[in-house]
């Protein structure tokens, strides 16, 4: 059995499926696998999801798919209503508009708060010294790195600044994703633990009856 995973770059198609696995699997019986089907950024996520998702969850190996989880980052996309500006009004709002789209009870949006950048945020550790001792106190609570400069745009401003390189989204956070410890930032990030929470819940063994691996 396995997820079918909508992602936005390449970033999250090279490294999301083994970091959301590393949370999932010790908790299951029978590991799952994750397939990721990448989009060429949020538009096209946004106007294809409803023909991709019903091609899978209606197809010839519907029986073998858990669910279509749908992630996104919350910022960079600009089709919220201009009177929305709260981080939380947002979400709801696009979560509810996207799944309205799709009209499916196997598929799930979520959003990465305000990238998905933010989870690598909670360890700090990860970090070149120098690029660690420059973040502000609100790294704390990574997911409020906001619509001003998200954490993308936050890392792109420290590394030249402080290593005299610049910050490879692919690259580097590649290599980072393959250092964080999930459960640290399943604690650190309130949307990262909903979305981790439902994956687990409908992965559970009446869902889940054969194993799968990583990109199957």
């Amino acid at each position: 059995m396995r997820f079918i995973l909508f992602v936005e770059g390449y970033t999250e198609d090279k490294t999301l499926p083994k970091f959301l696995k590393k949370w999932l699997d010790p908790k299951l019986d029978i590991p799952i696998g994750i397939r990721t089907v990448r989009f060429e950024g949020w538009p096209e996520l946004v106007k294809d999801a409803p023909l991709k998702a019903k091609m899978h969850l209606n197809g010839p190996y519907k029986d073998d798919i858990i669910a279509v989880i749908s992630l996104l980052d919350l910022y960079g996309p600009t089709f919220y209503p201009h009177h929305l500006e709260g981080c939380n009004e947002r979400y709801e709002w696009a979560k509810q508009y996207i799944e309205e789209k799709v009209n499916h009870p196997k598929f799930f949006q979520f959003f990465a708060v305000h990238e998905v950048e933010a989870w690598l945020l909670s360890q700090p550790g990860l970090f070149p010294l120098k690029v660690k001792n420059a973040f502000a106190n609100n790294i704390q609570k990574p997911e409020t790195v906001n619509f001003d400069e998200p954490p993308a745009k936050l890392l792109e401003r420290l590394y030249p600044l402080h290593m005299n390189r610049s910050y490879k989204k692919v690259v580097n956070g590649k290599e980072l994703f393959g250092k964080l410890d999930p459960n640290i930032a399943y604690q650190k990030c309130p949307k990262l633990k909903g979305l981790l929470d439902k994956m687990l819940e409908l992965a559970q063994p009446k869902n889940a009856v054969d194993g799968e691996s990583v990109g199957a």
